[in-house]
């Protein structure tokens, strides 16, 4: 028997591993559309997760390869794109404002909640620091092992923050009126064959393009890109067929179901409490910078609120997907503060956080 080379045998996903993919996909489809039937808002996202999730924790090897992240990654900057519009960008005038607010709420949120670990919880300065800071759970999990800080806490409190913010925020919007119930209408007719060819060239190319500069979420804003300037120039009328785009939210929903994967139960409870206290704090002091910037610009508070909400960006960004937000808005936010975090964090910690001569010890 002709045995595979160890170069192929790599190339090729094991039996185990397709396997696990393939009960990751049918959960979160499964949770999705049992979420959407029952009619509840973001149900494609919220029931992926939710089901994807419990499936992680009760011990089930919930995983989604590179393949399966970045096609969804892809569908999903398409969609965000074709929503672009003129009328969507009436608000840009505001945005240095808003993003400077943003900024400064960021600040005060890492540090609220942080004091709130260190204070209620008694947790170490350079972990209460890392777990309080919205978004780019990536860099903050690097540069929690770099400081020796608490890893799976902070991995905790980052992961339910988002968890929470996925599912509670598109039933605060709609029960409050401030988004529809469901998914509205396309506002454009699904794009003809050549004009879904011509949008996955563009996505594609434009994702590697900011690939290889190293752009933060490079397929998804990368195919956001692309789609709105096909859209934007006219030589695309059409956008995704609907049922593209729900493959699209369910898989956010599944990718971030799949963070409790390597979560043990044991560390979830431990760190419940402190992770819903620091989730408490860092909502009351963005909802302050909401408040502010809903009574002194013509921005509409959902638009705010998806924009402010100390969530990850691309679970943000598939909410103003469903929830017919300002897409602009909401990513040019969620871009600021993730470049904010990856630029000040290590700053902050160095300032703040435990000596590192601690940390050596």
């Amino acid at each position: 028997m002709r045995r595979i080379p160890s170069s192929l045998a790599v190339a090729i996903p094991s039996r185990s591993n397709t396997l696990n993919v393939l009960e990751t996909i049918l959960i979160g489809t499964g949770g999705g559309l049992l979420f959407l039937l029952a009619h509840l808002p973001g149900g494609l996202i919220s029931g992926a997760m939710i089901t994807v999730g419990i499936a992680a924790i009760s011990g089930r090897p919930m995983t989604l390869p590179p393949i399966v992240t970045q096609t969804v990654l892809v569908l999903l900057g398409i969609s965000l794109g074709s929503l672009a519009s003129r009328q969507l960008l009436q608000h840009v005038s505001a945005y240095p404002l808003t993003i400077g607010l943003l900024a400064l709420a960021t600040f005060c949120s890492t540090f609220g909640s942080s004091l709130y670990l260190q204070r209620v919880h008694g947790w170490e300065r350079t972990s209460a620091f890392l777990a309080g800071s919205p978004g780019a759970l990536s860099q903050i999990i690097i540069l929690a092992a770099e400081k020796g800080a608490d890893v799976p806490a902070i991995a905790v409190v980052q992961t339910l923050r988002v968890i929470v913010l996925t599912a509670a925020l598109p039933l605060l919007l709609t029960l409050t009126g401030l988004a529809p119930a469901s998914l509205p209408a396309p506002a454009v007719a699904i794009a003809t064959p050549l004009e879904f060819a011509s949008l996955i060239a563009a996505a594609l190319s434009a994702a590697m393009l900011l690939r290889l500069v190293k752009f933060p979420a490079s397929w998804m804003f990368g195919a956001m890109i692309g789609s709105i300037v096909l859209h934007g120039s006219g030589l695309v009328e059409g956008g995704l067929p609907p049922s593209v785009r729900g493959v699209a939210l369910v898989g956010i929903g599944a990718l971030i179901g799949t963070r409790f994967a390597r979560m043990k139960t044991r560390t979830l409870l431990g760190h419940l409490n402190a992770a819903l206290g620091s989730f408490v704090v860092a909502i009351i002091i963005s909802a302050l910078f909401v408040a502010v910037i809903a009574l002194t610009t013509a921005v509409r508070l959902a638009d705010i609120m998806v924009a402010f909400a100390p969530g990850a960006m691309d679970a943000m960004l598939a909410l103003a997907l469903t929830l017919h937000i300002d897409p602009i808005f909401v990513g040019a936010h969620h871009l600021s503060r993730f470049v904010f975090v990856t630029l000040a964090m290590p700053g902050i910690v160095h300032l703040f956080g435990r000596p590192q001569e601690d940390v050596d010890d």
